[in-house]
This record gives C-alpha cells, sequence and structure tokens, in this order.
C-alpha cells in the first residue's frame, strides 16, 4: 500500500473549455504542465492520472505519465479518484484536479503533510479572496468554516456579507483535495451528484451531505483553475516566472 498517491482526474468534453486538458499552457498540453507540478510533491510512481479520453491517454504515454483509464459516466472528478482508488491501494489519494496547470508544489506537499498527521481526515484548501470581484463572482467557489478548522459550506453565493449585503472578508478554494479510501468509497456509494452538490456544482457538499467532516487548511493564492478561455492568458503569465518543463 502506498503511502499517498496523486490523481489527476481529467475529462475531456469540458461544458465551458472543450478539450480542456490538451490546451496547449506555455508549449505543453495543460495536463502535462499539472503533472509536472504534481512531480515536485511526489515521486513519478505516485502520480496517475485518471481519464476516460484516448487522447488524454495517449499524450500522458507521450510524456512518460502513469495513466488509468476509467469510466467516462463518472459526474464528478472524485469519482473518478474513487475508481482508481479501487485499484491502487494507498493511505491517502490526493486530488489534483487536471485544470491545475500553475498550482503550487508547496500547497500539495502541505497537503499530504497534514494528510500524514490526520489519516482519517477529507480535507480541503483555501485562500483569501482576493477582493469584492471575486467574492461576487459565481465562478468562485467561497468557503465557510469554524474556528477548528470544519468545513460548514461552499458555494457560490457572495458570503459571509455584511447585513447591508456588502463584502468584508471572504475565503476561496484550492481545488486540492485530500481523502482516505473509506471516505472515498462512501462519497462513491451515492451513485451521482446529491442536492445540494447538484445545485452548486461542487462535489465537497457530498462529504457535507453525508454528515462527514471537511477540514481546511490555508494555503497560497497561486492556483489559476483553467476554466475558461481567459484563464490560459492568466496560467501562462505565472508559467512565465516559472521553469516550465519540457516535453520528454
Amino acid at each position: 500500500m502506498l503511502d499517498e498517491l496523486i490523481v489527476i482526474p481529467a475529462r475531456y468534453n469540458s461544458t465551458r473549455l472543450p478539450g480542456k486538458p490538451l490546451i496547449q499552457i506555455g508549449g505543453l498540453p495543460m495536463i502535462v504542465q499539472t503533472h509536472a507540478r504534481c512531480l515536485e510533491a511526489l515521486p513519478r510512481d505516485q502520480i496517475v492520472v485518471a481519464t476516460d479520453d484516448d487522447r488524454i491517454a495517449e499524450v500522458c504515454r507521450t510524456n512518460d505519465i502513469r495513466c488509468e483509464m476509467t469510466a467516462s459516466d463518472h459526474p464528478t472528478g472524485g469519482d473518478r479518484v474513487a475508481e482508481v482508488a479501487q485499484r491502487i491501494a494507498a493511505k491517502t489519494y490526493i486530488n489534483v484536479q487536471g485544470d491545475e496547470p500553475v498550482c503550487n508544489p508547496a500547497d500539495i506537499r502541505l497537503l499530504i503533510d497534514a494528510a500524514r498527521e490526520h489519516r482519517d481526515r477529507t480535507i480541503i484548501g483555501y485562500c483569501d479572496l482576493s477582493g469584492e470581484a471575486e467574492w461576487r463572482d459565481p465562478n468562485c467557489c467561497k468557503l465557510l468554516f469554524g474556528r477548528g478548522g470544519a468545513l460548514i459550506y461552499i458555494g457560490r453565493a457572495p458570503v459571509p456579507a455584511t447585513r447591508s449585503g456588502e463584502f468584508s472578508i471572504g475565503y476561496r478554494q484550492i481545488c486540492l483535495h485530500a481523502y482516505p479510501g473509506e471516505a472515498l468509497a462512501a462519497f462513491a456509494r451515492v451513485g451521482g451528484k446529491s442536492e445540494l452538490e447538484a445545485i452548486e456544482d461542487h462535489e465537497m457538499l457530498r462529504f457535507l451531505e453525508l454528515g462527514r467532516t471537511v477540514h481546511v487548511i490555508r494555503m497560497s493564492n497561486q492556483s489559476i483553475p483553467v476554466d475558461r478561455p481567459g484563464d490560459v492568458a492568466r496560467a501562462e503569465a505565472v508559467l512565465a516566472r516559472m521553469k516550465a518543463p519540457k516535453a520528454v
């Protein structure tokens, strides 16, 4: 059994950005860039891409990236990770979404350290919102959590808000998740999105709706999920300040 396994779920048929994992970011397919960030946290044999698309799998093979083919009907990346967990035993599964080409490797290592300290916890990262524009943006998921670091809710509404509806403080998610195998199995057994999860389109709500505690840890604000065409330029600007990898 591995101590940790990073699983990078990657599907081709993104609604907002079709073919997203293969879009060129800094001269390489995005999935290759995301994998390169993960290589700075764990060895190559503890990182696997989970996809249902032969085009993505071929790019992985070309770039010496371990790849697992998964079912095509998974509703979320977490469900895709859960399928891989049925085949590859690990104490903790780290979900690094395939559209995170500039995620901070230090944040991945921070998540791994937190998981090693608490193997039974499901954990998600967060950072401060940059300001009111992000707070009001429904594409930016906001978190509410208690003093002990337990997630209360995650969604798209501008929260918390003052009584007059103004911005004061706020936190956004970092799309790095850690879970023990048992929690993943319970998540997948639901067999689809839960009610609030379907409304907000955020899989962490399924854990909350199951009555399971999700813990949060503070991370850097370097993460730029590539969800829309305009995000490509933003991610490339960050990569320009980094040393991008060369294709194998």
